[in-house]
Parts: C-alpha cells; structure tokens; sequence
C-alpha cells in the first residue's frame, strides 16, 4: 500500500494543474498523480483550436459570462461562470510565464481567433495544436515538484469509502497486473469525459467515463447528463476532429450543392470575412442540428461512413493554412487523402463533450467527504446545456487550480485513514475483481459484441434528436446489456498490459454512464441546449429549469433535481 496526503486520478491538464495548485499551498503535501495512460497521452492533446478568455481591450468579463450563460441555454450556473470569466486571464497567464508557445501577433500579443457563440475575438491558441502545447507546458512545469510521485499506467478499479469518507483508490498497475491500493486524505478526479459510449466520437479511445463511473458508484451524483455535445465537423470513419478554429478563421460549411446552407437557419448572411456568433460560427449544438436538418432533405453527400458536407478552407489560401491551420492540413491529408489547400474537406457532427458530469460545488468538492472532481469528468455547471467552444481548456485550467487548493486544504487538516480499513476495503475490491474478470470461468458474452449494441442504442435513443419511444428502448436495452455483461467471456490469464480485462472494466464503467446518460434524456421533457426532442420541441423553464442528478440504483439510475443558480442574466430566448 502507498499512502499520500492527495490523490489525483488523470494525468491530463485538469489533473496536473490541480497537482501543482496542491503543492503550492505546501511543499509538505504528498501528491499521486495516477493515470492510465503515460500523462502526455493523455486526451487534452487532442484539443487544437485554443482557450477562452478576457485579455484584449475590446472584451470584458460580463460579456465572456453572458456568451457561455447563453450558449448553455441558462443551464450553466451563473455564479460558478462568473469565478470562472474572472479567474482565467490569471491562468492564462500564468501559462504564458510557465512558457506556452502561444501564437502572436506582429505586435508580440498573443493572438486571439473567432470560436463559436463568442461575441468578439477571445480566444487563445497556439496554432491548432493548443491542446498539445497546453499539456506539455503543464508536465514540464509538473516535473519542477518532488512532492508530486507519478503512477503511469494504472488503471482506476474504484474509490475506497470508510465511515462516509473517501480514502483512497485501487487501480490495477497494467505492466505487472496486480492491484495497488493508493490511500489519500482526498481524492481527485479528473479523468475525462466518456465519449467512447458512443460508436462515432472524437475522444480518445481511453474515453470511457472512468471516474464518472467511480463516483457513481460510490453514491455520488452524475449531473446533467443528458446534455452530450456533437461537435458539427469530425471526419467521417474516424471521427477525427476538424477544429472549430477552421471555421473560425473563415472557413466555410456547403451542401453537396456548393451552398452555404447555415444563411437559411437564422445564423445570418454569408460574408467574405467572418462575423462573430453568425454562419458558421455559431454554436456547436445548433449546427450540429443544422447539418441533420440539411441530410433531412437530401442536401449532404453519401459516403461510405455515411452523409457529409464540405468544410471549404481553399480560399484562406495556402500561407494562412501553414501558419495557423497546419494540424488541420496534416490530418484531411492523412486520414482522407485530402489537401485542404486544394480540395474540400468531408465532415460530419460527431460525439465530441459531456456537459454533464460528477457534481460538484464551484470549489469542485463533491457530497463524499474527501473527493473532488475537475475537468469533463466533472459538472460545475460551468457549461450546462451546450459548451462554447475554447471554454474546455479554460476549465481545465481554473477548476483544476480550485479542485488542488481545496483538496490541499483539506488534506493539511484531515486525519490519515486507518490502514487496517483500507487494506480490508482493498480485498474486498480484489476478491470483486478476481470474481468478476481476473479468474472468471465460463461466460458466452463478448466484449466487444456487448459494446457495439449500447453504442448503437445510445446513437439511436440519445443522438442529435431524441424522443420518448427511442429513449424508452434505449433505456431498455441498457438495463438488458447491463444483466448480459455478467456472462462475459474473459479468456485472456496475462498479467501484463492484459487488454481484454482492460477492455472488459471500461464497458463495466461505460454501461453505468450510458444508463445515466439515457435516463436523464428520457426524464427531460423539453428541448435545451443540445438536448433536443421532437416530442417536447420547447425549451420548458417553468419545470425545466433544474439541473438533473442521477443516483445509482440496483434498477438503474434515479433521477432528481437541483436548481439552477441565477445571479444577473435572467433567461430569455436563445437567438443567434
């Protein structure tokens, strides 16, 4: 057993900000940053076009928080948006001094770039490869700290809970096989999204809603859920993303007639240059439901993945492609054979963001004594219904910093947990995994065959648009999969990197999610954000305006509600 003050579950940005917020209240502080991946594999990488906030003269804190509380369809709470607008230039800054290559402008600036729902020019970038630049700035300046130990490749089995409290975790250490158990006085969880319940995401392949699923099932509540964001141009077949700053350095979206369709759903005229929240810079979830409205009638192209439009950036020309959209060059080129200079780019929405998530309050503190949660693992509500663009990495930044500080000063007070507890809670967790997939004998159900049936039900039942009888079946199917996941075929008796097992503790953890996901869509009688049903087609304040809990059951989840927290904008329809 190792025994720390903190424990960080995830190596990306929101995990090792908040490892170094920690031990920067106090050296003395024992921090485990423990990831499944080596940390600079770690899904914040992917992210390309840039991050959100106030830094020029022409911008100003209220209007960054009225954007994000009016791109999330007023389900974002307001207080937390506003600690938010406030405390990342901080970050952003401080980035800059820890040595971000940002890009810039003649002047020495950093530049900011036009993103979706942003009012005026906000957004920070370092070409198209921000999320890269962001999290190798993060681990280098990770390195400079001894009190934070690194635990690569370990994969989380569950959260340790005594006496209402949490004290530590168990992961399975994928090189040798074995369970660790790593105790903490506080928990934090910062392990991404779980994109991957869907068949066709950008998310990484290690997506699966771990410490979602953790913490759900350690009684905490899943916020929020039914809020999924399709991003409106991922490639087809891989699901790769094409960032949003492609469109929102002048790119254009057409129908296979060569016709900028958006002008036709009240996103404004098209223009030579591009115009803030109109066209194709308007909110994810409202192209997303654009491109579906054009499939509907017969204006996309056929492709072997399915229907497409074309992102058209030949008229930026080659040198603006070169310098600030060359990710976007080396990925059309590479995964479609596609030069963007030359030839349009084929795109499609795809599953790219959970709003929802752990919930917690705007210090990241969840209702288990002891645990935090930061990042897309968790739900603040910073984003409520729909997420604006370049706000993720933000988030990252700003509630990873408080997730640190608060479990920091929590850690310096809390008493250590009793190892005899811990160690007795630790084989009950490994008699579970021994029974359940290490020595599992017999079984008829495939991973893989499991997996591919709750992606399909969640395409399906809780896609881009949504109604009662397809969310019932989903629902449905989930709960079946969920009782025919107990008989699955384990073959594989390795003890190093055994994927089949790997593979086996991410459907048990996507499962649990999907449910969540399903069941608070099918309890969402109105349509908001990127929630959208034909059957209830009207956002439904009077009896809406609530965020959603799931609680885990033995029959499911259980669904409750939480006011949403209004401080200045009162809500009012949503028009771009």
């Amino acid at each position: 057993m190792s025994a720390h003050d903190i424990v960080i579950v995830g190596g990306g940005g929101a995990g090792i900000r908040a490892a170094i917020a920690a031990s920067e209240v106090s050296s003395k502080l024992s921090i485990a940053l423990v990831s499944k991946v080596y940390p600079m594999r770690s899904h914040t990488v992917s992210a390309e076009g840039g991050t959100a906030a106030v830094l020029r003269e022409f911008d100003n804190l209220d209007l960054h928080a009225k954007d994000t509380i009016f791109g999330s369809d007023f389900m974002a709470d307001q207080d937390a948006v506003e600690a938010f607008v406030k405390e990342a230039p901080g970050e952003l800054i401080q980035l800059e001094h820890w040595g971000c290559p940002w890009s810039r402008d003649p002047d020495g600036r950093v530049s900011v770039r036009s993103f979706g729902g942003m009012s005026v020019d906000r957004t920070l970038f370092a070409a198209d490869k921000t999320g890269f630049h962001l999290l190798h700035t993060l681990f280098q300046t990770s390195l400079k700290y001894d009190n934070i130990i690194r635990y690569d490749e370990c994969f989380l089995t569950s959260l340790l809970v005594d006496d209402g409290k949490v004290c530590g975790v168990t992961s399975i250490n994928l090189y040798t096989g074995q369970v660790e158990v790593i105790a903490g006085k506080a928990v934090i969880l910062c392990t991404g999204g779980g994109g991957r319940i869907f068949p066709f995401t950008t998310n990484a392949a290690i997506n699966t809603g771990d410490g979602m699923a953790a913490a759900y099932r350690a009684g905490v509540a899943l916020k929020d859920m039914e809020f999924v964001q399709y991003h409106p141009t991922g490639l087809p077949g891989t699901g790769i993303l094409i960032t949003e700053a492609s469109r929102g350095e002048g790119g254009w979206l057409k129908n296979k007639d060569g016709y900028r369709y958006l002008q036709d759903y009240g996103l404004g005229p098209p223009t030579d240059k591009p115009t803030h929240r109109k066209m194709e810079l308007g909110p994810r979830d409202i192209l997303s439901r654009c491109h579906m409205q054009e499939y509907a009638k017969g204006h996309t192209f056929d492709g072997p993945y399915g229907h497409y439009v074309h992102l058209d950036l030949r008229h930026l020309g080659e040198e603006m492609i070169n310098k600030k959209l060359p990710f976007v060059r080396e990925l059309a080129s590479k995964y479609v054979g596609i030069d963007p200079v030359y030839e349009p780019i084929p795109v499609r929405p795809v599953v790219h963001y959970m709003m929802g998530g752990i919930s917690t309050d705007i210090n990241a503190k969840t209702t288990l004594e002891g645990l935090y949660a930061a990042g897309e693992a968790a739900c603040v509500s910073l984003n409520g219904g729909n997420r604006l663009g370049s706000n993720s990495l933000t988030e990252l930044l700003v509630f990873g910093t408080r997730a640190g500080r608060a479990a920091a000063a929590y850690a310096t007070r809390a008493s250590a947990p009793v190892a005899a507890k811990i160690q007795a809670l630790a084989a009950d967790e490994q008699r579970r995994l021994d029974r359940q997939f290490f020595k599992k004998d017999g079984g008829k159900e495939r991973i893989a065959a499991i997996r591919q049936e709750m992606q399909k039900a969640m395409e399906e039942g809780a896609g881009i648009y949504r109604d009662e009888e397809k969310m019932q079946q989903a629902c449905n199917t989930l709960r079946t999969l969920r009782e025919r996941f107990k008989n699955i075929i384990i073959e594989d008796r390795g003890t190093t990197f055994n994927t089949e097992v790997m593979n086996a503790l991410e459907l048990d953890y996507m499962l649990d999610v999907a449910e969540a996901v399903a069941n608070s869509a099918l309890k969402r009688k109105e349509s908001r954000g990127s929630h959208t049903r034909t059957d209830f087609p009207k956002r439904d304040d009077a009896n809406f305006l609530k965020h959603s809990l799931a609680f885990r059951t033995p029959d499911g989840p259980r669904i409750e509600y939480l006011p949403v927290t209004i401080t200045r904008w009162q809500p009012e329809e949503r028009k771009y």
